[in-house]
């Protein structure tokens, strides 16, 4: 069984996404151990305990330092033993000890097609009202490996969603969270969590059925 830490900012959708794959059975051998926010007020932490997940906050807002919270931060998710940290909006810069640490064990997912509309400054809506400033008719969303890049991991899996006449960035954003997102995040999981998942020279490898 995959035991998965899901780290989490807002409001959880993607986080529900995860939750409802596994009732559904969509994501099988995996679980939820946790759900860490570092933010008090994030929705997401709601969700997790409406479903009986343990879900906390560790915010750099209580620690002197930012090297004092990242260790924090990394005791405490290493106190679950976790196999699988699952990055589902979190807008914290992880550290490089914990990527280290977690090699090709940290997943994410990005609102664009990657390497379109990604890196430093491209998140949440930013990606959107990129993708409509260059009037690009084809975005969709990205589920990666975390590396100490930004965006810039092995890529897992990608999907594509067509760019609307008259979309704004949010309803653009809707979009691509219901036509990419909540799909191909659980499906990584699920992957990953059935050992059809390998990185072999910088590149994902995916086990044909």
């Amino acid at each position: 069984m995959l035991k998965l830490a899901v780290l989490v900012s807002g409001g959880g959708t993607n986080l529900q996404a995860i939750i409802d794959a596994i009732s559904a059975g969509k994501i099988t051998n995996a679980c939820i151990s946790v759900v860490i926010s570092n933010n008090a007020n994030a929705y997401a932490l709601e969700r997790a305990r409406a479903h009986g997940i343990e879900a906390l906050c560790i915010s750099p807002k209580d620690f002197e330092s930012r090297e004092a919270f990242n260790q924090a931060f990394l005791d405490k998710l290493n106190s679950y033993n976790v196999d699988l940290v699952v990055l589902a909006g979190f807008l914290v810069v992880l550290p490089e000890m914990m990527i280290k640490e977690y090699t090709n064990r940290i997943v994410n997912i990005h609102p664009s097609l990657i390497p379109s509309f990604c890196g430093k400054g491209f998140y949440g809506l930013k990606v959107h009202e990129g993708v409509l400033a260059r009037g690009v008719k084809v975005t969709g969303a990205t589920v990666h490996f975390v590396d100490e890049g930004t965006d810039t991991g092995p890529i897992i899996l990608q999907k594509a969603v067509e760019v609307e006449q008259g979309d704004t960035p949010e309803v653009l954003q809707r979009r691509v969270m219901e036509q990419a997102e909540w799909v191909i995040l659980p499906k990584a999981i699920d992957l990953i969590a059935n050992g059809k998942v390998s990185v072999e020279d910088g590149h994902v490898i995916i086990a044909k059925e």
